[in-house]
């Protein structure tokens, strides 16, 4: 088998462990001291300072390839070639001497848009983060003859000098698409791996025509697809794992003319204050071997785990493979989706908790990418804060939005499938006022809009949005539906609804010129 460093440059390293199974990277791990074995056999891990994503560190290399279709600017910061470089000799120089972890893996459960890929790692923990993350070869030719489509180069205690290197921090995270090289350092948060390959998959597909989407992805019993697009917090995981369903995946994914595919082969959920009666499948998988719970707090005498305990991080995670969840769909690919589920946590109380979309709306909505920061989620957040993320994942996103906005309005048209806008946030008052819309109750939209059950009801036009609201749903008081009945004081509503509409306008001028006038005039009226 070729030296799999080779390539990288990296030599007169010390011990190379190469695509070890699971139990031995438990074994070196805990023989490390890089984690702890917890009660029933999940692997506890600190991050240290970075319990979260480090967007202002990411960079992409602005060469040939790149200069004229990345979306430079605050998600895609360019670095030049040489500073690349110079980073690449000292990370060679770095890991002189250290012992080196490589696993090979895939990204894309579709083989005709898989992309082959090699991480490694300082760490064990790290490589079986991989492992979990992405999927696996099982072929032994295949796997002898291993030639990677993407590296990725990961040394957490390897930092940066900004002042040398032109980074923001010690913390780096850089994408040299024409090497297809991703280098990361001076952070040990794993989501930093499985985001900047999903980065390097958004810059490819789309030129095959394949629309790369952050959304969950399930089937129902009559083999019916759905996509769960939403930011962190809006309960894309949580509302995919149903056991109604199987699920194909619940972070990343492709839409292509054949149908969906799962980018991975794992599982990367938030489990704060997780509850086993609202969230059972999620909760079962940290009491697994296997699993990767990062920050997460446990009693050392007798290794249980706190899993209310926000100590460390509000951002506590679990990474395990998609098999430790009992309904799945085992190839992770599915059908051409029938629904389209656009999750938003309206922290201001405003919008109903489902709403139909025409394709035009539906476009207009994935381009704004809109839900809300609440008070005490981010240091300097008193009061609700709206936040719009292009495509719901615009820190993925290495082409401009307008890129997946024109992808996704072409399968829309393609596929007739319906575009649902279902608000997992506050009703009866913004937050600190009202409440927020229980699980119960966006786990019955959802199963009514999956089953035609809407398609049977009146529908009323909201006269702020414009889109349809449904006047009944199974499950539902009739008077959650529309929001406006929720609150005591009607004029509020009113105001609040104005203001959010605004917020959306204001947003959108950033890209009225390319969507076009029937997308733009889609969305709010703010006046």
């Amino acid at each position: 088998m070729p030296d799999p460093l080779a390539a990288l440059g990296i030599t007169n390293v010390g011990n190379v462990y190469h695509n070890m199974c699971t139990p031995a990277l438990y074994e070196e791990a805990v023989r490390r001291r890089e984690g702890w074995v917890a009660h029933l056999g999940p692997l506890v891990v600190r991050t240290g300072k970075y319990t979260g994503r480090s967007a202002e560190d990411k960079f992409v290399v602005r060469d040939a390839t790149s200069e004229g279709t990345v979306w430079w600017g605050k998600y895609n910061q360019p670095i030049e070639p040489d500073r690349f470089e110079r980073l690449k000799r000292r990370m060679q120089a770095y890991l002189q001497g250290r012992d080196v972890f490589i696993q090979d893996c895939c990204a894309g459960a579709d083989t005709e848009y898989r992309l082959r890929v090699r991480v490694v790692t300082e760490h064990a923990w790290h490589n079986m983060f991989a492992r979990n993350m992405f999927l696996h070869e099982f072929d032994t030719d295949t796997i002898e003859n291993f030639q990677p489509d993407l590296t990725v180069l990961q040394c957490p205690d390897f930092e940066a000098i900004p002042e040398v290197d032109g980074t923001n921090s010690e913390v780096f995270i850089l994408v040299n698409l024409g090497e297809r090289l991703v280098m990361i350092g001076g952070t040990s948060y794993a989501g930093e791996i499985k985001k900047s390959v999903f980065s390097v998959m958004n810059y490819f597909l789309p030129e095959r025509g394949v629309l790369p989407m952050h959304c969950s992805a399930s089937v129902g019993e009559a083999g019916d697809t759905a996509v769960f697009f939403g930011l962190s917090g809006t309960g894309k995981t949580t509302l995919s794992a149903d056991p109604l369903r199987k699920l194909i995946g619940d972070d990343e994914h492709g839409w292509s003319e054949r149908g969906v595919f799962n980018f991975e082969g794992g599982c990367y959920a938030k489990v704060i204050k997780l509850n086993p009666q609202a969230e059972p499948e999620i909760y079962a998988t940290t009491r697994m071997f296997g699993t990767i719970l990062e920050n997460v707090a446990m009693n050392f005498d007798t290794r249980r785990l706190l899993l209310d305990d926000d100590s460390l991080t509000e951002n506590t995670r679990a990474s395990y493979p998609i098999t430790h969840v009992p309904n799945i769909v085992p190839n992770g690919v599915g059908g051409p989706p029938s629904n389209v589920i656009m999750l938003t946590a309206d922290a201001f109380g405003v919008l109903p908790p489902i709403a139909l979309l025409t394709p035009e709306q539906a476009m207009y909505y994935f381009i704004s990418g809109y839900t809300a920061k609440v008070a005490g989620t981010e240091r300097g957040v008193t009061e609700p804060t709206a936040t719009f993320s292009p495509c719901f994942g615009a820190p993925f996103m290495t082409r401009h939005p307008m890129t997946y906005a024109q992808l996704l309005g072409r399968y829309l048209a393609d596929t007739e499938a319906r575009t649902w806008l279902v608000n997992t946030g506050w009703t009866g008052g913004p937050c600190g006022v009202g409440s927020r819309i229980s699980i119960k109750y966006s786990r019955a939209v959802i199963e009514a809009a999956l089953n035609g059950a809407l398609d049977k009801v009146d529908r009323r036009v909201d006269p702020v949005f414009g889109f349809e609201v449904p006047t009944l749903c199974p499950g539902l008081p009739d008077e959650v539906l529309d929001p406006s009945a929720t609150w005591a004081d009607k004029n509020a509503f009113a105001r609040a609804a104005r203001d959010l509409a605004q917020r959306f306008a204001n947003n959108f001028t950033q890209y009225a010129d390319q969507a076009g006038r029937d997308i733009t005039e889609s969305g709010p009226l703010p006046a």
